[in-house]
């Protein structure tokens, strides 16, 4: 098993999804997902906000993203890291649909008019027709509540806050992708919007273990308590 060291090293140049040449790392794979969790879990945890803060009965499961565009190995913004964290988020969905806790979903979708920056800083934007827009098969298949969303925040220009207070939701679990884009901008937005929030290491995925450590330290010190999926998982059964 590789250790985030080892796996930095296993490197491979891919299209760039955007400008410049965007170095695409496998640092998640199913060999190792579970080690590199866990050293970036013991590496960055800040240790005075923990799972043992988490409270499933007023909590719902965000997943950002998980559409083909960053799944699919043929799409130029493919993250290699992405599909070996699919299990967890589908374990996880489980979990929080046993506990009739909700869950959403988020498709990302611009049009010219509604993509503000978006459309100056990305090569290309991604379209509702765009032939890797659709949501993974395993997720559209379980017909969850999903809401468009069109910048980096998922709860700008959306019904999201409404929808999560509606359920009395007072903590959220961040998954999904991309790490350092969408999800590290939600869960910023979370907290601003007060809610507690909880991102597991291993529940979203980025193009580089730099990019997704960066965002890890950066949440630890200012709004998120980081843990592990099997750490929820467990704090969810024992209650």
């Amino acid at each position: 098993m590789l250790s985030c060291s080892e796996a930095r090293t296993r490197n491979q140049y891919l299209p760039a999804g955007s400008q410049g040449g965007i170095l695409r790392q496998p640092y998640f794979t199913e060999a190792t997902l579970r080690p590199v969790t866990d050293e970036l879990y013991e590496q960055h945890v800040n240790k005075h906000h923990t799972v043992d803060d988490f409270r499933p009965e007023h909590s719902a499961l965000l997943v950002l993203d998980c559409q083909q565009y960053f799944f699919h190995p043929d799409s130029h913004a493919f993250a290699p890291s992405a599909p070996p964290i699919l299990g967890g988020i589908l374990d996880m969905i489980d979990e929080f649909q046993q506990r009739e806790r909700p869950v959403i979903l988020t498709r990302h979708e611009n049009t010219l008019e509604n993509a503000g920056r978006m459309a100056s800083w990305w090569r290309d934007l991604l379209t509702a027709d765009h032939p890797f827009a659709a949501l993974l098969p395993e997720l559209e298949e379980r017909h969850l509540d999903t809401i468009r969303k069109t910048q980096y925040d998922a709860f700008l220009n959306s019904d999201l806050d409404a929808r999560l207070r509606s359920a009395g939701v007072q903590q959220v679990v961040v998954t999904g992708v991309l790490t350092h884009l969408c999800c590290e901008t939600t869960a910023r937005s979370a907290f601003m919007h007060g809610y507690d929030v909880f991102f597991p290491v291993d529940g979203t995925a980025t193009y580089s273990i730099d990019y997704h450590r960066g965002s890890l330290k950066n949440l630890a010190h200012a709004c998120a308590s980081l843990t592990r999926m099997s750490d929820l998982l467990h704090r969810m059964e024992k209650i």
